[in-house]
């Protein structure tokens, strides 16, 4: 933050240099008017600066939503592939390894996702996934083919804990910070400009610039509120587990 302000600071004192210098070395004319060059420059690149950040803030939290909906769906797909690796194993250790998928995937659904929200989540979810790697790979296996169905289904396991971590990152991730202030304060000075040019709206040339003020403000409101994958107006929804749920209910032997 430090660093910003020192670039601000050091833009502004510029900008008075470059005033004084042009004062002295030639003949200038006062530009005092509310329609003046210097009063339109200025909100041209004021309007200018403040939709780069809106854009920034709008395409980099729906980019990320977007992954993270993907995401959602690669682990509800590997969980489906354990359940259908897990058919290979003995009776009692596949019953008992698509169980605990069906358990993990009901876990996320219902209770952990709520914890999202809040860019978290819960560590009982990862106890659970290593739990049943310790499980399936204390399995007693005879013979290569054993094996290499054991071997399967830890694959299976890891690619779901992959899967976890990278959902994890998708719930902290939210833009910079400081996009999000420069998004609100370039709205606002936008917002207020006329009134800092000096000029004196009235009558119905109020209704545009109230028009003007709440859509910034929603706009403004919106680069809040999507900030974060799970919550939002933008928010993943746990579709990719509930419909994990009857897949797993279909795969013969799961229950």
């Amino acid at each position: 933050m430090t660093v910003y302000l020192i670039a601000a600071a050091s833009a502004v004192g510029l900008v008075i240099i470059a005033a004084l210098l042009v004062r002295r070395l030639r003949s200038v004319t006062d530009d005092e008017l509310p329609s003046g060059a210097t009063t339109g420059h200025t909100g041209s690149m004021l309007s200018a600066l403040f939709l780069l950040a809106f854009a920034i803030a709008i395409v980099v939290p729906w980019t990320t939503t977007d992954a993270a909906r993907v995401n959602t769906y690669a682990e509800s797909q590997a969980i489906v592939e354990g359940a259908w690796s897990a058919a290979e194993l003995p009776t009692a250790q596949s019953a008992h390894v698509r169980t605990e998928l069906l358990d993990y995937a009901q876990f996320v659904r219902t209770k952990e996702w709520r914890l999202m929200a809040d860019g978290k989540l819960s560590p009982d979810g990862w106890t659970r996934l290593e739990r049943l790697r310790r499980e399936v790979a204390a399995f007693p296996a005879k013979g290569r083919d054993a094996k290499d169905d054991q071997a399967a289904v830890l694959d299976d396991i890891a690619d779901i804990t992959s899967a976890r971590r990278q959902r994890a990152m998708d719930a902290k991730t939210s833009p910079p910070p400081g996009l999000l202030i420069v998004t609100l304060l370039t709205g606002l000075i936008v917002l207020l400009f006329p009134f800092l040019a000096g000029a004196r709206p009235r009558g119905m040339s109020l209704l545009p610039l109230a028009l003007m003020a709440a859509l910034l403000g929603i706009g403004m409101y919106l680069c809040v509120d999507i900030s974060r994958a799970f919550t939002g107006a933008l928010a993943v929804k746990p579709d990719a587990f509930t419909a994990v749920m009857d897949e797993l209910h279909r795969i013969p032997g799961s229950g």
